[in-house]
């Protein structure tokens, strides 16, 4: 009997499994969970190289390109340091501390760029300057893309400092270039309003490239101008 009772449990299992008709449990996929890894936006920026955008640029026009001085409209002694191709001028690669830009920041009172009451160049900015003719002169750019905030995004912090470095020195209230002042947050209001702001500082057709035809801020302070435009251009 007890053999019998095993061959009877045995013959239904077997039938069950080959009727087609019968439906069998569906089967539980168990899947690994995998903790999630942030990505990390890669960073291609040499601390061994200079560049000419994040550093140089804003160093030359934020002490030599304004008003009255090296800018597009004033161009003191014909020389404009507003962009790449017009600093590019002034600088010899085959000989980098043979290249006016270099050479004018060691002059005596009366050529030494900046010229006062401003302030000199220290050293270190000195040398920044040598260090990037010295390497070629490129137009290069690096963004640290992870370090940019497009949250906390306010006029006084992200958008006057960015204007202010690249812009101002062209567009200040007295000697406006183009007739555009950028100097003040009532000003830059009008033309963000308009939608002009943005057409520039992207080069988008129809509207004049700024900073230059041969520069562009970098995607960081694009995009930080752009969320401001877009939460409404507020005074803060």
């Amino acid at each position: 009997m007890r053999n019998f009772g095993v061959l009877a449990v045995l013959f239904l299992v077997f039938s069950c499994l080959n009727d087609k008709n019968t439906p069998l449990a569906p089967a539980t996929v168990v899947v690994p969970t995998v903790p999630s890894v942030p990505s990390t936006p890669t960073v291609n920026c040499s601390p061994d190289t200079v560049y000419f955008q994040q550093s140089v640029l804003p160093l030359i026009t934020s002490n030599c390109a304004m008003s009255g001085c090296h800018n597009a409209i004033s161009k003191k002694e014909g020389v404009i340091l507003t962009d790449y191709t017009n600093i590019m001028r002034e600088v010899k690669v085959s000989s980098p501390a043979s290249s006016d830009l270099y050479k004018c920041l060691f002059a005596n009172s009366e050529d030494l760029m900046p010229p006062a009451p401003a302030a000199e160049f220290t050293i270190a900015q000195k040398s920044l300057v040598l260090k990037w003719i010295q390497q070629g002169a490129k137009n290069n750019s690096c963004s640290y893309s992870a370090t940019c905030d497009t949250v906390n995004v306010t006029y006084s912090a992200s958008v006057m400092p960015v204007l202010k470095t690249y812009c101002v020195s062209c567009h200040s209230a007295v000697s406006p270039s183009a007739s555009i002042d950028l100097s003040t947050y009532a000003k830059v209001k009008v033309y963000a309003t308009s939608g002009q702001l943005m057409g520039s500082i992207t080069h988008t057709a129809g509207y004049k490239p700024m900073p230059s035809s041969t520069s562009k801020l970098g995607t960081c302070e694009i995009n930080q101008i752009k969320v401001w435009v877009t939460k409404g251009m507020l005074n803060n």
